[in-house]
């Protein structure tokens, strides 16, 4: 068992059931989730000793917020009570080829509105292995900048084992104001989840097209490993989009030199994809803290973040033994 600490914001998810825009549902779906809390969920999950760092309010939904967390056994001992609102976005369930399409309510928050001077970072750092933060975190406010780039440099002064998910949000801030802070917290990574998309919009790497999908990847990694040397590993996935509910997913890890790849699935039918992305990263994550070889590790991963899809809201409630036994067998026969 290993400690993990996550730092982000939990949000209220609103949606709307399947073929049922917005602007005509009378009826709304509620879960709870949030990029960091949902890789802490399944970490949890796998067994670890997981501790969040965030902000709720202190009113009827940030006591759910608390009793949703300590369901999946993940530690409330640093989740900060104040403020006036929890985040919340809305979600229009994608059909078809109609793509899903997300609002986001979540200006002025309680986390929005969060001080570094509130967190005990060093005091929670102590004795942690794993810290894993998200670029959603530092596109929310100034003040969540300068807590996303101090906990990341505390988190290296305590040799605490730093991942960052560029998990990039159009809807929060753009391109450049991202680019220019994502630089800024690079040289303090070990772990980074990021595509060839972050490389090129993000970086400024140069696109290369002449390369295949797979020798695009890797020269785009080598080309951040020689910008951020720090950087000891990358991950990401490949998914194709045949509609909203049919998708192909490969996962995609580099660690010295090399890439390994998951085998392609294909998922249909999809229930909910939200929290997939995460699901990946909690079992690259995972797979790392247990040492386990490159090639277990992403085909541990996608076979978790396959199965996320599987099932309604942000975390993803599969052991890591059922996780395991999906990626062995990857059969849809009843399990007796």
């Amino acid at each position: 068992m290993k400690k993990v600490v996550t730092v982000g914001e939990i949000l209220l998810r609103l949606s709307t059931e399947m073929g049922r825009r917005l602007s005509q549902t009378d009826k709304l779906y509620m879960h709870y989730g949030g990029a960091e809390t949902n890789v802490g969920i399944s970490l949890a999950e796998f067994g670890h000793d997981v501790y969040v760092i965030s902000k709720v309010p202190n009113n009827p939904l940030g006591i759910a917020v608390e009793r949703y967390l300590r369901s999946y056994r993940v530690h409330t001992n640093y989740l900060l009570k104040g403020g006036e609102r929890l985040g919340t976005y809305y979600l229009e369930t994608g059909v078809g080829q109609r793509s899903a399409q997300v609002i986001y309510d979540r200006k002025n928050s309680s986390f929005a509105n969060l001080e570094k001077e509130e967190v005990p970072i060093r005091e929670i750092l102590h004795n942690t292995d794993l810290l894993h933060i998200t670029g959603i975190t530092p596109a929310l406010s100034k003040s969540l900048r300068e807590l996303t780039l101090s906990t990341l440099k505390s988190a290296k002064e305590h040799n605490v084992l730093t991942s960052f998910d560029f998990n990039y949000r159009a809807k929060l801030w753009s391109q450049k104001e991202a680019g220019e802070v994502i630089k800024y917290l690079l040289p303090y990574v070990d772990i980074c989840s990021c595509g060839e998309l972050d490389a090129i919009h993000l970086l400024g790497i140069k696109s290369n097209v002449s390369l295949s999908k797979k020798d695009r990847l890797i020269y785009y990694y080598k080309k951040i490993e020689e910008m951020y040397p720090n950087i000891k590993c990358f991950y990401s996935t490949f998914r194709d989009v045949t509609s909203a509910s049919t998708n192909t997913l490969q996962g995609n890890l580099y660690v010295n030199g090399e890439l390994y790849q998951s085998k392609v699935y294909e998922i249909d039918h999809i229930v909910d994809r939200v929290g997939g992305g995460d699901a990946f990263s909690s079992g690259i994550l995972h797979g790392l803290l247990e040492n386990l070889e490159p090639k277990q590790i992403v085909s541990f991963a996608t076979a978790a973040s396959v199965l996320k899809h599987t099932v309604h809201g942000d975390g993803n409630p599969f052991s890591k033994e059922e996780i395991f036994a999906f990626a062995n067998n990857g059969s849809s026969k009843i399990s007796r």
